[in-house]
């Protein structure tokens, strides 16, 4: 990669540019300090201060585990050097962070289509508004896409490793042949990543040294390795980081079962990513054991404090009928604490007039204490049980299938001052203008990804990311809350297939 980008330095500089000017934009502009930001710094503050993983109270600070260590160990980390609360510090941070993100998503391009499409995908990534949106915002968001797409790049690494001599490394399009040419190593040096070596033709025949076996297989280790930490990352961010795990692991089985690579060098391969990206959980889930008194590897699915209360029933009842961001906003975020307006109820959250009857009363009852007990949410549970059977396929399959197309398609304005319910156009004309600005840019990478895919014969390893694409996608389409922000780590490859269209065709 740094031979590509030193022969085009100018390329590359206008485009870090570019990105970097885009994310000063909305870092000054529309900074994201939120709710969940001063969360997760409470925790980064008093760890720092105090020796506490914990959060403020009243009167002293109180352990927890509903956040995972990682992005408090971030915060931590920034407020130690640039000072206590110090956002502004982390917002630029994580701006050159998503910068490096850019860097490894072309890295990804060039090993598995061609240092063109590289050079497509850096663009791709650079001037992407979502990713520099949320580089913008003090959430776990910008750590999670940037170690996403280190991994799957460690993997693709290790996976070339695994190949035989010529295989594994993306050939060369005619509009980077001069880099071919520059080839008089091993092919096993295109594991490396020190430049654009993975372009070398794969019916050039010459004698690769003896030495090459060898560096070949330290190489492939250490890709492992830096995947396992790479996942480890970010597990220790968010739970769901455990899908990218899953998902390579699927691919690694897959390719075994199926490409007959040896078992033992994927068995091998497959232990060091497990090893290594589960090990950093022991010592958080040993000091849950003992502070919190509970058997907690990751957190809290609802981020609930030991003995809180979770009203199942009521978010069982929620997964009846939503499938789009507004009716999270509108109705799920607000409870407890806060009234529903039963206005905002879609149609489909009723069957029969006397389910709406039910429903308006329960919402009412609600209303009144602004919280849900164990005696209001058996009603919630009845209604949701009732829902469900009569409609098993509407719960199963269609809902969360509208939930995962909302959460890929609808404008990512979220961190922006906009309307949610963009559609009605009842917002200032100038955000009506970005939200359907921002859906039609979103649409644009999709629709250039999927048309990438057509490309697919020209794209290696494309199993690896349909793998973690759909088993992402799927999990999300069980969540009662379908926030747009989850389907950012697919930005990594849906980037990568969308610039298999600017790879140059050859005949």
């Amino acid at each position: 990669m740094r031979e590509l980008v030193r022969q085009n330095f100018r390329y590359f500089l206008l485009a870090i540019l570019a990105g970097i000017a885009l994310r000063l934009f909305f870092t000054f502009r529309f900074p994201g300090v939120t709710t969940d930001s001063f969360v997760y710094g409470d925790i980064a503050k008093n760890w720092l201060q105090h020796g506490i993983y914990g959060l403020s109270g009243t009167e002293e600070i109180s352990p927890t585990y509903i956040r995972l260590p990682g992005y408090p160990a971030f915060l931590a980390f920034i407020f130690a050097i640039f000072g206590m609360e110090h956002y502004r510090a982390v917002l630029a941070t994580q701006m050159f962070v998503d910068i490096g993100t850019c860097f490894a998503i072309a890295d990804m391009a060039r090993r598995i289509i061609s240092p063109r499409a590289a050079k497509a995908a850096f663009v791709l990534a650079a001037v992407c508004p979502f990713l520099a949106n949320y580089a913008a915002a003090a959430l776990t968001e910008t750590l999670e896409i940037f170690f996403t797409a280190l991994a799957l790049d460690f993997t693709i690494v290790g996976l070339d490793g695994l190949t035989g001599r010529g295989k594994g490394f993306a050939k060369p399009d005619s509009g980077t042949n001069q880099e071919g040419k520059k080839r008089t190593g091993s092919p096993t040096q295109s594991t490396t990543g020190k430049g654009a070596t993975s372009v070398v033709p794969t019916n050039v025949g010459f004698q690769a040294p003896r030495a090459g076996v060898s560096s070949r297989g330290k190489t492939r280790t250490s890709a492992w390795l830096a995947c396992g930490i790479a996942i480890a990352g970010a597990i220790l961010l968010r739970p769901d980081g455990g899908l990218l795990l899953i998902s390579i692991c699927a691919y690694l089985a897959w390719l075994m079962l199926r490409h007959h690579h040896p078992i033992s060098q994927v068995l091998k391969a497959g232990m060091i990513i497990v090893i290594v990206s589960l090990a950093p959980l022991m010592p958080w889930t040993l000091r849950n054991l003992h502070t919190m008194r509970r058997f907690e590897p990751l957190a809290p699915r609802y981020a609930n404090e030991e003995g809180e209360y979770v009203p199942m029933g009521f978010n069982r009842w929620i997964k009846t009928w939503i499938a789009d961001y507004v009716s999270v906003e509108e109705i799920y975020w607000p409870v407890p604490g806060a009234a529903i307006d039963s206005a905002k109820l879609p149609n489909r959250a009723f069957d029969t007039s006397e389910q709406k009857k039910q429903t308006l009363q329960l919402i009412n009852d609600y209303n009144q204490v602004l919280h849900i007990d164990p005696d209001l949410d058996a009603p919630f549970a009845a209604l949701a049980t009732a829902r469900v059977h009569a409609a098993p396929l509407r719960y199963y399959v269609w809902l969360p299938l509208l939930r995962i197309t909302d959460m890929w398609l609808r404008p990512r304005t979220e961190m922006l001052p906009a309307d949610s319910r963009w559609w009605e156009f009842n917002d200032d004309p100038k955000w009506s203008a970005v939200a359907v600005a921002f859906g039609a840019i979103g649409l644009a990478y999709v629709l250039a990804a999927l048309f990438g895919l057509v490309r697919g014969r020209s794209i290696r390893h494309l199993g690896l990311l349909l793998a973690f694409v759909l088993l992402r996608s799927a999990f999300l389409g069980t969540l009662e809350k379908p926030e747009p922000r989850y389907t950012l780590e697919c930005y990594v490859t849906m980037i990568v297939a969308a610039s298999a269209l600017f790879a140059e065709t050859r005949h």
